[in-house]
């Protein structure tokens, strides 16, 4: 008898026992899954954050560099030999390009040069731009999609805990807080994976738009003195 009530104690204690670790040990496979789901997410859009943050300071710096000592520069030409062929620098890498097209096209008239120059100047900057902002739409997905995720986890929750009312025909809070619990557990996880992710996105996506402009800035510019 005495072992019985121990053990009853037992486990009052663990039902109660309402740690985050204990909310998903206790949870089942379906609220488990959208857990990690939403921990996974949340984790790889943090990872994102911080490599965005850091590309977009990094190509600022070296494209306001780059522009300075273009434009202080006495020849395009002799300037571009002084670059490196490869370069993190988006705008150093769209300029190398169409340099290498000037110098290909020197034999046809300045009207198909410039043409030919224009064209490869689009598509450099297509592809640079693509490259800035690869995995932006994982960082709008997990803002549109984690709080629907985390509020599956916390309906599928509610609904397990209905299910021990019935079948225990108790609805004493004890029997269906540790299930609410979880559930509300979800719903925060939904949340603290989305709100990040839609303010990075958000910033990152207003930081491309500035950088394309500038892109874009350059290339007229350039073409100007071809």
């Amino acid at each position: 008898m005495e072992q019985e009530i121990a053990t009853q104690v037992v486990g009052l204690g663990g039902a109660n026992d309402f740690t985050l670790w204990q909310l998903f040990k206790r949870a089942d496979f379906v609220v488990k899954s959208v857990i990690i789901i939403l921990i996974a997410s949340s984790v790889y859009s943090w990872a994102l954050i911080f490599d965005k943050y850091r590309m977009f300071k990094k190509i600022n710096e070296s494209s306001l560099k780059f522009e300075d000592k273009f434009w202080k520069s006495k020849s395009a030409e002799s300037f571009s030999k002084t670059l490196p062929a490869k370069s993190d620098d988006p705008i150093t890498q769209i300029f190398l390009t169409a340099m290498t097209e000037l110098v290909k096209t020197r034999s046809k008239s300045s009207a198909v040069q410039a043409a030919r120059v224009e064209r490869v100047l689009e598509i450099s900057t297509d592809n640079q731009i693509k490259n800035i902002e690869k995995n932006f739409t994982f960082l709008a997905t997990v803002g549109a999609t984690a709080p629907f995720i985390g509020l599956f986890g916390t309906v599928w929750g509610i609904m397990n805990s209905f299910q021990s009312i019935a079948i225990s025909r108790n609805t004493s809070l004890a029997i269906v807080a540790p299930g609410i619990a979880e559930a509300l557990f979800a719903t925060a996880l939904g949340l603290l994976a989305a709100i990040p992710a839609v303010i990075a996105y958000n910033k990152f996506n207003s930081d491309s738009k500035r950088y394309v402009a500038r892109i874009d800035n350059f290339c007229k510019r350039f073409l100007s003195i071809i």
